[in-house]
């Protein structure tokens, strides 16, 4: 791109930018939070707060110390433990999935449904 076509584009997004700006400064919701962030900076500053401090008044439990909040939505149960034991060579395999090498290989052996009828209760 050639520096006259690279200047164009800025002077063209710079122009687009300001015209933004404009429709800000005239949005009524805009002007009311700016008013409130004054106000509000201006009163902790009167009562010589930090944000650290109005955070522990409005909510003194923070969100991830709190029950049934999980951080990451709702936990899954956890597995079960599975025993599998083999009646051939009387090994066991204690599994929480299939994904279980020894497991896969019995299977793959004696068939899957074989292998399921020696889980142990």
């Amino acid at each position: 791109m050639s520096k006259l076509a690279e200047f164009r584009a800025a002077e063209r997004a710079l122009q687009e930018h300001l015209a933004q700006l404009e429709s800000l400064k005239k949005d009524a919701a805009l002007k009311k939070e700016l008013e409130f962030e004054e106000k509000l900076l201006a009163l902790m500053q009167s009562y010589d707060k930090g944000l650290r401090d109005i955070i522990a008044i409005l909510d003194p439990e923070p969100v991830s110390a709190k029950p049934g909040k999980a951080a990451r939505g709702p936990q899954r149960r956890q597995r079960a433990v599975k025993v599998y034991k083999n009646p051939e060579t009387g090994e066991v395999v204690e599994t929480k999935g299939g994904n279980h090498k020894v497991l896969k290989a019995w299977k793959e052996k004696y068939g899957a449904e074989k292998v399921e009828g020696w889980l142990q209760a």
